[in-house]
């Protein structure tokens, strides 16, 4: 339980609201199965009752994503999306593919391409803007959708099947107790409860470990994803522009690489992605995003512009052999709280699209045989005989070959893509965790950064202050510690306190006390819900729990 248990028994029982299904998380997964669910009862003339659950403030608020998407699960899931007004406005018109030395970009030739990497029918958009127009859609179905009610908890019945979800308490103070605005949280009960939390879901880690869905499966694979919103000079702007970069500024034996957008309205997006089982406690993929925007044919595009907002993500990458179990008595992992991104193709929202129609006609079937909390077993059947799952089979080896590193990497990767079309008769599979890979200080040199310059270059502190972040000031801090001792007397002694550079917040900083000694300062007001902190510790020693409704960034146009 994230609240403690004598709240309960001071302020309870909690009001509890019951529902067929209950949908945790307010992104496309969840939205596409709230809306599936609606649609499938209107064509059989039933009542399905569903409610989606969203920590952000609003839909939308917490979406990041670069995002190119591919429209074939929106096509499945709303035919008619363009009559409806679904903001994909700007078709990719072009694709680069650059290598990139400190000074030079050279441009990959159109025959040397994989066809994971073309994005022809594809458009240039803000995930968050579609987002809000998937939850109109739902809206307009019957969905009832509570934004800033993030699920704290996860409830069970007597026979340990899943019984729904609770949400937080708010008005909790600092140190725990009950403030003069103080409300209980809510139960929602549902027959079957929906977990679409995004990439390293707080209750989607419960629900893993509980009914052990990683058994037989590879260790989870993650990476960070950095971006900025600019608005850009016009004469310098091509709308549906698709750029991607690897080398500089990495080294050839760290995963990563960029990605630069060109949306409508003279904006583009720009942001990076790197590995999270890189080895150098001295990395900061901010500090390596933030260098990587001076590369002379990366900063031509900036001349004259201005950076309108930023954000952090994590994503879950590890494919289809990291996929855990889909279900569990009582519900089902869908989107990226499962893993469902095609790593090869930079795309997950049309999998989270795909993924939530498919649960929701297994809950639908399951519900008109007036079952309840019981295995959706003809999800996972169902995805297995979809072309997303022909698709990511595709794409499976594509992450392992990368990780390996830049040159071998992008040999096999197109020997794979290429020459064996996806269709290897091997699966490459890995044993580690991402947490597993940081090696000691003593190993490396400090990287010496270019300070910040406020043009082009920005730091952490008023990047957090464009992504709208906030929270409560005095609520519980959400990035909780097993042990209090181990940031200083293991991050710190053995990997120069990495928490401090691996955070594109600004969260985690090491400062002395009074007395001369190291503490770890966690400054929560920062966080923007990216997860990696989560994901990278060494010692896995940091927790993120939700924190109050409404809490975190504020992305617009993201």
């Amino acid at each position: 339980m994230t609240e403690p248990i004598n709240l309960l028994e001071q302020y309870g029982p909690r009001e509890a609201m019951e529902y067929d299904v209950v949908v945790v998380g307010g992104g496309p997964a969840g939205l596409s199965a709230a809306i599936r669910l609606k649609q499938l009862a209107a064509e059989k003339g039933q009542e399905v009752s569903v409610c989606v659950l969203e920590k952000g403030g609003e839909i939308g608020a917490h979406i990041l994503s670069g995002a190119v998407m591919d429209p074939r699960a929106l096509n499945e899931l709303i035919p008619n999306w363009k009559e409806l007004g679904a903001p994909l406005n700007t078709p990719v018109t072009e694709d680069r593919i650059l290598f990139l030395t400190e000074k030079k970009a050279y441009q990959t030739p159109g025959f040397m391409v994989p066809a994971c990497f073309e994005n022809h029918g594809n458009y240039v958009i803000s995930l968050g803007n579609v987002t809000r127009w998937l939850g109109q859609q739902a809206e307009a179905l019957g969905v009832e959708i509570f934004p800033g009610f993030p699920a704290a908890e996860i409830l069970y019945n007597e026979n340990g099947s899943v019984k729904g979800v609770a949400t937080g308490n708010m008005g909790v103070k600092r140190d725990g107790e009950p403030g003069p605005e103080f409300q209980l949280g809510m139960e929602l009960h549902a027959k079957y409860t929906l977990f679409a939390e995004g990439s390293r879901g707080h209750l989607g880690k419960q629900l893993m470990a509980k009914y052990d869905l990683n058994k037989g499966k590879d260790p989870q694979s993650y990476s960070i994803g950095i971006k900025e919103l600019w608005e850009i000079d016009p004469a310098k702007h091509k709308p549906g522009l698709v750029i991607h970069t690897t080398g500089w500024p990495l080294k050839n034996d760290t995963y990563g690489g960029s990605f630069l957008y060109h949306l409508e309205n003279n904006q583009v997006v720009v942001g990076y992605v790197i590995g999270l089982s890189y080895e150098n406690p001295y990395l900061s993929p901010y500090e390596e995003f933030q260098r990587y925007k001076t590369h002379p044919a990366i900063s031509t595009f900036f001349e004259g512009a201005k950076r309108i907002s930023y954000g952090a993500r994590a994503i879950t990458a590890g494919g289809l052999q990291a996929l855990p179990k889909l279900v569990f008595p009582g519900g089902a992992l869908i989107g990226c709280d499962a893993g469902f991104l095609n790593m090869s193709r930079i795309k997950g929202s049309h999998a989270a699209i795909k993924t939530g129609m498919l649960a929701a006609e297994a809950a639908f079937g399951a519900l008109g045989e007036q079952r309840q909390h019981d295995e959706l077993s003809a999800f996972p059947a169902a995805f297995e005989a979809s072309w997303l799952h022909e698709e990511l089979h595709v794409a499976r080896n594509v992450k392992p070959w990368l990780s390996k590193g830049l040159v071998l990497g992008s040999i096999m990767t197109g020997i794979d893509q290429m020459v064996l079309r996806g269709k290897a008769p091997w699966t490459l599979h890995r044993n580690y965790g991402d947490h597993e890979c940081l090696k000691p200080a003593a190993n490396y040199a400090p990287i010496a950064y270019p300070k910040p310059d406020g043009k082009l270059t920005f730091d952490r502190l008023s990047s957090v202050f464009i992504s709208n972040t906030n929270h409560a000031e005095d609520q519980p801090i959400h990035l909780t510690l097993k042990n209090n001792s181990v940031p200083v007397a293991v991050n710190l002694a053995k990997y120069a306190g990495p928490e401090a550079r691996y955070c594109p917040a600004g969260v985690y900083e090491f400062i002395k006390t009074d007395g001369g000694e190291d503490k770890l300062q966690i400054n929560a007001q920062n966080c923007v819900h990216c997860k990696t902190c989560d994901i990278k510790d060494p010692t896995q020693n940091i927790v993120w729990v939700t924190p109050e409704g409404g809490g975190g960034p504020n992305y617009p146009g993201m």
